[in-house]
C-alpha cells in the first residue's frame, strides 16, 4: 500500500482506493441504489470488513475485505457492482410474468431456443461442451429452462460468452451458469484486465481448493522471512495469534503451479479448524486476501463452532462438504492437511507485476 497526498494505492489495483470509492458511489446514485454499511470490524491490526446493504432492499447485500478500512468499503461497493452487473442479486427468485415475456430476461443479447423435444439445440454451447455437460444426453433439454424466467414456452435462455485466447463466442444456458457456477468467476474492476484477473484468480482459488481438500493434500509452511517481507500482514498474523488461535500460513501454490495461498485457523479450545484460500498472481495480495477471507464479517469471539479435522476422506471429498467449503469454508478438513510433512515444497513465487502480466499469465495458465 503506498499513500501520496490525498490517495492511496494498494497492489494490483489500478486506481487508487479513493477514486474507485467515488466512482461506485456516484454510479450507485446515479442508479437510485441507496447502500448503507453495516458491521464494521476491526479486531485485528491490517484486517477490515464491512456489511453493505441496499437501504431499501435489505436482502440484496454484500460484503467487503481488506488490510484498511478504505479497502474494505472499495471491496464491498465493487462485490454490490460485480452481483449487480450480472444480476446474480436476483439468482434465486421468479421475476415474474411481465419479465419473463419482456424484450430481453437478463442482457439485451441474449438468446431464446425454443424447445423441440428432449435434445438439446445445436445452437447453445459447442458439441464438445454439449460432451461435456450431458455426456450421456439424459439430460433433457427442458431442464435447461431458467428459474428467473421460468418460460418454458419461450425455452431456453443463453447468453454470449467470449473465449479469450480464440475469441470464440459460445451461447451458455443461464441455468447451467447458474445452477453450476453460482458467484464463481464474477469479478468488477477499475479496468477490463484488472477485472478479468480477478475473476480467473477466483477460479483457480476454488479449483484447487477443492482439489486440496479432496485429496487431503499438505501444503507447506510459508517461512516466517518471507511472512515479514509484509509488514500489514504479518503484523494481522501476529494479531490472531495473540488472540490465542493457531494460525498456520501455507503455500498453496501446489509447487509453484498456481496462484493459491492458504491461512488456517485452529481453535484452542473446541479443536475446530477453519481453512481460508486465497488466489491472485502476485504473492502478496494471494496472501491478503487468504487472510482477510479469514474473519470476514466475522467477530474474534465467534469463531467457534467449526468442525474438527476428520479421518473419512469419503465424507471430506463428499461434493456437499465440498459445496459447504465453497459457501462459506465451514467443511471439514482432513487431518492429513494438517501433517507436519508437506507434499510440495514452498516456492516462493510471483506471477505478475503488473495487470497485463496479471490478466496474460492467468489466461495462458487457465
Amino acid at each position: 500500500m503506498t499513500n501520496t497526498t490525498n490517495e492511496t494505492f494498494i497492489t494490483s489495483k489500478d486506481a487508487s482506493l479513493e477514486s474507485s470509492i467515488s466512482t461506485l458511489q456516484c454510479k450507485l446514485v446515479e442508479l437510485g441504489i441507496h447502500v448503507e454499511e453495516k458491521s464494521w470490524l476491526n479486531e485485528v491490526e491490517g484486517i477490515w470488513s464491512v456489511h453493505v446493504t441496499n437501504r431499501d432492499c435489505p436482502r440484496l447485500f454484500t460484503n467487503g475485505k481488506g488490510a484498511s478500512e478504505l479497502a474494505a468499503r472499495a471491496s464491498a461497493l465493487g462485490e454490490y457492482f460485480e452481483r449487480l452487473g450480472t444480476n446474480y442479486l436476483w439468482t434465486d427468485f421468479y421475476l415474474g410474468e411481465t419479465i419473463a415475456n419482456a424484450d430481453f430476461v437478463h442482457y439485451p443479447n441474449e438468446q431464446w431456443f425454443p424447445l423441440q423435444g428432449d435434445a438439446w439445440p445445436s445452437g447453445i454451447l459447442t458439441p464438445e461442451l454439449q460432451q461435456f455437460y450431458n455426456p450421456e444426453g439424459t439430460v433433457a433439454a427442458s431442464r435447461l429452462i431458467d428459474l428467473n424466467s421460468g418460460n418454458t414456452e419461450r425455452g431456453i435462455c443463453a447468453i454470449p460468452y467470449t473465449c479469450l485466447r480464440n475469441d470464440e463466442t459460445v451461447l451458455f444456458p443461464v441455468n447451467l451458469i447458474g445452477n453450476l457456477y453460482v458467484s464463481n468467476g464474477m469479478s468488477a474492476g477499475n479496468t477490463m484486465m484488472e477485472a478479468r484477473t480477478q475473476a480467473l484468480a477466483e477460479v483457480f482459488e476454488r479449483n484447487i481448493k477443492n482439489r486440496i481438500i479432496a485429496e487431503g493434500i499438505c501444503l507447506p509452511d510459508v517461512p516466517e522471512e518471507v511472512i515479514a517481507r509484509y509488514p500489514n500482514i504479518a503484523a494481522g498474523i501476529k494479531g490472531l495469534r495473540d488472540a490465542g488461535y493457531g494460525i498456520l500460513i501455507k503455500d498453496a501454490s501446489l509447487g509453484g503451479e498456481y496462484p493459491v495461498m492458504n491461512v488456517t485457523l485452529l481453535h484452542p479450545e473446541d479443536q475446530g479448524c477453519f481453512a481460508s484460500f486465497g488466489a491472485h498472481p502476485r504473492f502478496e495480495v494471494a496472501l491478503e486476501r487468504s487472510l482477510t477471507e479469514l474473519i470476514q464479517g466475522r467477530a474474534l469471539d465467534s469463531l467457534t463452532g467449526f468442525v474438527k479435522p476428520g479421518f473419512d476422506m469419503d465424507e471430506i471429498a463428499d461434493p456437499q462438504n465440498l459445496e459447504i467449503h465453497f459457501v462459506d469454508s465451514s467443511g471439514v478438513v482432513s487431518w492429513e492437511f494438517l501433517r507436519s510433512t508437506p507434499d510440495y515444497e514452498f516456492v516462493d513465487w510471483n506471477f505478475g507485476t503488473t495487470t497485463e502480466e496479471d490478466y496474460n499469465w492467468s489466461v495462458n495458465k487457465i
